[in-house]
């Protein structure tokens, strides 16, 4: 597509190239987070010490952490960056859809990126609507805001750590009223415990998450998420890239960087139900195996 940044190969296996029908792709988009005080906190002592508690983890002031002011202007940054990159001739900001964890911290990077909102006691700091100028009739002209849908399958890997646990769906909505909760099933938080989700559980849930976003419509997406999440999702994929590609796609992404993906799906398959990769699994060992991905699902990085 012309000027839209974007890389495809075409051609033979044994060319170092590859040919899939645009029919079965689509752009994925994933965003980590803007800089949480969690983040700080954790540079700061040298360690994640400070993100445990032995007390109720909800009276800790760093669970379910928010952006810092840096990351705040991490994510407007990111947003003026995007509104001038052309996507097929729209903003780039205007995605068919945002899917975005149910965390505040990825909460508030997404409201600061693509949406409208208003801060209690605050004035609107957004546009409704994105503004753009067609550059071939000098014409302006609006595009309505994207949905954003919030899931729980893109959440960070949950357990001990304080800063990923979330607060309820009551307290969290009147923050964020123009996004969509419809399908967060729980208003408090049933996954979070003491216990670490296993390394095998994340990378089930992030290969089911895939899956989900495979079998929709929308064929531009963007997700806001989280650096453990998408190294478990990441490292599932991209063995047969070469040494550079895979150290992009493999390293552990910084605050509010964007990586985006073509998704390639080879046909449809017998599949768990999304709802089963969400069921917290206790008594499990820990593993640090990176899985062998039987998703049939492919992932080309852009440039």
């Amino acid at each position: 597509m012309q000027n839209d940044n974007f890389e495809f190969s075409l051609g033979p296996p044994t060319s170092g190239f590859s040919l899939y029908l645009s029919s079965r792709t689509k752009k994925i988009h994933f965003i980590r987070h803007a800089e949480g005080h969690h983040n700080v906190a954790t540079k700061e002592t040298g360690g994640t010490d400070c993100l445990r508690t032995d007390g109720d983890p909800r009276d800790h002031p760093l669970y379910d952490a928010r952006l810092t002011e840096k990351g705040i202007d991490q994510a407007v940054r990111l947003r003026s960056h995007l509104s001038t990159r052309p996507s097929q001739g729209r903003s780039f900001t205007h995605f068919d859809l945002v899917v975005v964890s149910p965390l505040t911290r990825t909460l508030e990077t997404a409201r600061h990126i693509f949406k409208r909102g208003r801060q209690p006691g605050k004035p609107d700091f957004m546009d409704a609507k994105c503004h753009r100028t067609d550059a071939l009739t000098g014409q302006d002209y609006d595009l309505p805001a994207p949905r954003v849908l919030v899931r729980e399958e893109c959440r960070e890997r949950w357990g001990e750590y304080v800063c990923d646990g979330r607060r309820s769906i009551t307290s969290i909505y009147p923050e964020f009223p123009d996004f969509d909760f419809s399908e967060v099933a729980n208003d408090e938080d049933v996954f979070y415990s003491e216990e670490r989700e296993s390394d095998e559980h994340c990378c089930k849930r992030a290969t089911g998450f895939l899956e989900w976003l495979n079998r929709r419509p929308e064929k531009c997406i963007a997700v806001v998420t989280h650096s453990s999440f998408l190294r478990h999702l990441f490292q599932q994929f991209g063995g047969q890239l070469c040494k550079q590609d895979q150290e992009n796609l493999h390293r552990v992404a910084g605050n509010c960087e964007l990586r985006s993906i073509v998704m390639c799906s080879h046909g449809t398959k017998e599949q768990e139900e999304i709802d089963s990769m969400l069921d917290a699994t206790k008594g499990r060992p820990k593993s640090t195996v990176i899985m062998q991905s039987s998703s049939g699902i492919n992932l080309n990085m852009l440039g």
